[in-house]
């Protein structure tokens, strides 16, 4: 039985022209299945950062087909995609990316209210950003603003919004890089929770010790596959290669 929930095949991407063509992605081949916790590595210019925008729907490949839960999404429109990213994805940045004005409460209701296939309440999107935010520690923090939270709290609230449309794939794009080591270990302690409570997770980060949280890692450099843990060969972590 087929569990993929990601399958990649000869995936490109292109960007310039003539003598500008940069080959930012060149041929990937990747599955990733359903409850799998992997990590993306890669030097800056390695291509690990356009594979994560296609990954989460941000960007179109130039060629290949990219399948997600059962769906082809590398030809859809604008509208389908942000569909997609809406239902389907739940993104963890870097920057943390919530609306200062905002509390943390308004903040993970926000892809509630984007939700145009689920028919949600206010009472009960409150209720589940609640129940998001209680899931991540912040329970007594939902009406205080992003500029009176701690980083490692900001990106705690960023994991609540990511959460609270149960999305099947987890996004992180260097969800540890602003936050000093105590923060990032309570961070990674919550990625590690999820996984374990039935989520898929690919992480981009740059930082081998936040990789080896990960059970698989994958190497990208010059727009390919350099090395895949699932094959028990870890070249960015084996041989540092950033």
């Amino acid at each position: 039985m087929n569990n993929h929930l990601i399958e990649i095949q000869g995936l490109t991407k292109v960007y310039g022209v003539d003598e500008a063509t940069v080959h930012a992605l060149a041929g990937i081949e990747m599955s990733v299945d359903k409850n799998e916790f992997v990590a993306i590595m890669g030097h800056s210019g390695s291509g690990k950062s356009t594979l994560m925008n296609i990954l989460g729907c941000l960007d179109l490949p130039t060629s290949g087909s990219y399948m997600f839960d059962g769906r082809d999404v590398s030809k859809l429109s604008k509208n389908d995609l942000a569909e997609v990213r809406n239902q389907k994805l739940g993104f963890i940045f870097q920057s943390f990316n919530l609306l200062p004005r905002l509390s943390a409460l308004a903040n993970v209701m926000l892809p509630m209210l984007y939700n145009m296939d689920e028919d949600v309440s206010d009472e009960e999107a409150k209720r589940r950003a609640i129940a998001s935010l209680e899931a991540v520690g912040l329970g007594d923090r939902l009406h205080h603003h992003p500029n009176q939270l701690s980083g490692g709290q900001q990106q705690r609230v960023a994991i609540a919004r990511a959460l609270v449309n149960n999305p099947p794939l987890i996004l992180a794009d260097e969800p540890t890089g602003n936050l000093d080591s105590k923060s990032s270990v309570e961070i990674m302690d919550i990625l590690h929770k999820l996984h374990k409570g039935g989520a898929t997770i690919i992480m981009v980060t740059h930082e081998p010790d936040i990789a080896e949280h990960a059970e698989r890692v994958i190497c990208v450099k010059d727009g390919v596959i350099l090395s895949d843990g699932r094959d028990g060969n870890n070249l960015c972590l084996n041989k540092r290669t950033l």
